[in-house]
């Protein structure tokens, strides 16, 4: 059984589908790479953005839960999304972009020696922009969106730290380093660092320990879960065993099509996804030219295309892959 790679994924929650795709792709320069349903819950999209080419290591997916309230952050949660830059260089790019578009953001700091800038979306999302520049080992992962308003250079790569707030710091810690074969690499203060495989920004959790918060209610504006990657079904098996050996309930063998998953939940509300890189978001259905333009949809569920667009809100989406001009501010 080989480690986990890094993060595959996080699927977090929106009020407004629509809203939220203009802002990925129009504000952060992600490309949109599936517009599909919800597999458990067919009147839910399911939306992933990603790089050029949907890159495992890439992906932020989106829920738009039907009367769903907005989420109560606090204690025991997934509370913060990282996502990678090239360099420092970009993070100042950033500013300018969100003072540009109105879009909430700190200042720049340094986290665990990587350079970091918080900022918010317009449901309370939280998301941190992190600096590959000291790390080499991920700065050239990732492909920026070649038709994306954001120059390439300072181009949104892929996924970076996920931030985790417990109240039992022991327990999290328990089930990262000997369950999830995580390495504890440093602790400051309440904050403590672990990281996946090789380390690095595109394997790294970051959890947070707090007593005091109110305990979070997932709502619109939070995290749904995280992935984390497999290179192959094979070792996915082997995983499967592994919880199963350790008497850990688990989903057992889910296959998504776009890749093949088991999830499990040791931990109150914070749900982990373990997720393959094979086979990819490139299939018989869309090629790369045409991802995100229309709704797509997993073989099983095709034959009720009709009736699945007749539950869902349409939103159009025809124009994503129309090349837009960088903007330099």
């Amino acid at each position: 059984m080989k480690q986990l790679l890094g993060i595959h994924h996080v699927t977090a929650i929106t009020s407004d589908i629509k809203k939220n795709y203009e802002f990925f792709t129009e504000v952060l320069g992600m490309r949109l790479i599936k517009k599909s349903i919800n597999q458990d819950d067919i009147q839910t999209y399911h939306t992933f953005y990603g790089d050029d080419r949907g890159t495992p290591g890439s992906g932020l997916t989106f829920f738009d839960f039907k009367g769903i309230s907005q989420v109560v952050h606090g204690r025991d949660e997934i509370s913060r999304i990282g996502l990678r830059v090239p360099t420092d260089e970009a993070l100042e790019y950033f500013i300018k972009r969100f003072d540009k578009y109105g879009v909430k953001h700190g200042e720049v700091f340094d986290l665990f020696n990587s350079k970091t800038l918080y900022f918010n979306d317009f449901d309370g999302q939280q998301y941190a922009l992190i600096s590959d520049e000291k790390d080499l080992l991920w700065q050239s992962y990732g492909i920026p969106w070649k038709n994306g308003p954001v120059p390439n250079e300072y181009a949104i790569r892929g996924l970076g730290t996920i931030f985790l707030v417990v109240s039992d710091y022991a327990l999290m810690d328990a089930i990262l380093t000997n369950v999830m074969q995580f390495k504890s690499i440093e602790k400051k203060g309440a904050l403590g660092l672990y990281e996946m495989n090789n380390g690095g920004n595109g394997a790294r959790v970051i959890v947070e320990e707090n007593k005091v918060y109110p305990q979070a209610y997932q709502g619109y504006g939070g995290v749904h879960h995280v992935a984390f990657r497999l290179e192959n079904k094979e070792e996915l098996f082997k995983w499967e065993d592994f919880f199963r050996s350790k008497r850990i309930a688990n989903s057992g063998y889910v296959d998504r099509f776009y890749f093949e998953s088991v999830y499990v939940r040791m931990y109150r509300n914070i749900l982990f996804e373990l997720a393959t890189d094979e086979p990819g978001f490139i299939d018989d259905q869309e090629s790369y030219e045409k991802l995100g333009t229309d709704l797509a949809l997993p073989p099983k569920f095709r034959e009720h295309k009709k009736q699945i667009e007749n539950l869902i809100k349409p939103f159009d989406t025809s124009d994503s892959n129309r090349i837009r001009q960088k903007d330099y501010l």
